[in-house]
């Protein structure tokens, strides 16, 4: 596949490139192919790309949905599932089959068995003729249950193996559908389950903390240098948090810009440590094209923290920690806040506002 030119005005609109590409390979202007072709298109997921240049110059619908289902399970969850249930029983069945032809063959070799004895019972009629061929029946039907179970053994191991298979590919799909495509770090639905696993114990109330952070003035970001190098700071600003705080943190990408980190086992303090040390960390970040050398400018993020103590739910516990991140905005941004410290913290009206 030879995708339209992408236009070398950065502040070009990429999506006027995504539509010329899909129409000049015929392909259908579906929301879910529109999604693929601009992540790939817009350089954010490397193999992503490499699949979409790899189809044909008039790619199938399945061929686009085989793309899709790798790269964005989220959006084919139905299918993955109802194909892995169909499997599944196809599987049981023959399972079952294989069963009942083995109790068959079983049954069968028990009648021989008893036949064999009976005839062993009456001595009067037993001779040298009669034994040889009592013995070699009985090695015939012991050798044919041998060769027929070895044949059963070898193919409930291939049953086996693609029950297996099913079960990695459905453990894939659950922790591809848990994980931002973009950052390949966890997102929002693998954040609300997390976030309400807090409230499950009391231990869990105790013992863990909310950072939310969002990414200062990115409109202005995507406005002045275009969608592409947005998410090229996304990723960049996702690999610090991952890689600044410990390995068994809860890091995920919530919303566009926004970020969230749960801390388990710290104090307040060390979280807004924790919190700090990320800011400090992307602020000092150099954010330049590898290409062109371009300097994007310092980017920066504002936090809000609270602890799992100080809410009565998971949405409070966020409502808490979004407040916080607000009042960072609204002090100059580049800070971070404890909710904690926030005079007047109660009061549903910290939501209507809208972030830059």
């Amino acid at each position: 596949m030879q995708p339209a030119a992408v236009p070398s005005d950065r502040h070009g609109d990429i999506a006027s490139t995504v539509v010329a590409t899909m129409r000049q390979l015929g392909v259908l202007g579906l929301p879910r192919n529109y999604e693929i072709f601009y992540e790939a298109l817009s350089g954010s997921n490397h193999e992503l790309s490499l699949a979409v240049v790899s189809l044909s110059n008039r790619p199938t619908q399945e061929d686009i949905d085989r793309i899709g289902r790798t790269f964005f399970p989220q959006h084919h969850g139905p299918a993955i599932v109802e194909h892995a249930r169909e499997v599944v029983a196809k599987e049981l069945e023959d399972i079952a089959a294989l069963l009942r032809s083995e109790r068959s063959h079983v049954e069968k070799y028990g009648r021989i068995l008893d036949e064999t004895s009976s005839g062993l019972s009456n001595r009067s009629l037993l001779s040298q003729d009669l034994l040889q061929k009592i013995a070699g029946a009985m090695s015939a039907a012991t050798s044919s249950t041998l060769d027929h179970n070895r044949q059963i053994a070898s193919t409930l191991s291939e049953k086996t193996a693609e029950l297996e298979s099913v079960k990695s590919k459905l453990e894939e799909y659950k922790r591809l559908a848990n994980t931002d495509p973009l950052t390949q770090i966890w997102n929002r639905r693998a954040f609300d389950k997390e976030i309400t696993r807090i409230y499950n114990s009391n231990r869990g109330i105790l013992f863990n903390a909310l950072i939310l952070a969002d990414i200062d003035r990115f409109k202005d970001i995507n406005d002045r240098y275009g969608h592409p190098v947005g998410d090229k700071i996304i990723q960049i600003v996702a690999e610090i948090f991952q890689s600044s705080v410990r390995a068994d943190m809860f890091v995920a990408r919530t919303g566009g810009e926004e970020f969230a980190l749960i801390v388990e086992g710290a104090s307040e303090d060390t979280t807004y440590e924790i919190a700090e040390r990320v800011r400090v960390l992307i602020e000092q970040t150099p954010f330049t094209s590898s290409q062109t050398g371009m300097n994007y400018g310092t980017v920066t993020v504002s936090m809000g923290i609270c602890m799992a103590s100080e809410a009565d739910t998971p949405e409070d516990l966020y409502t808490k920690a979004d407040r916080a991140l607000y009042r960072s905005k609204i002090s100059g941004r580049n800070r971070v806040t404890r909710h904690s410290s926030m005079a007047g913290r109660a009061g549903k009206g910290w939501l209507l506002y809208k972030k830059d």
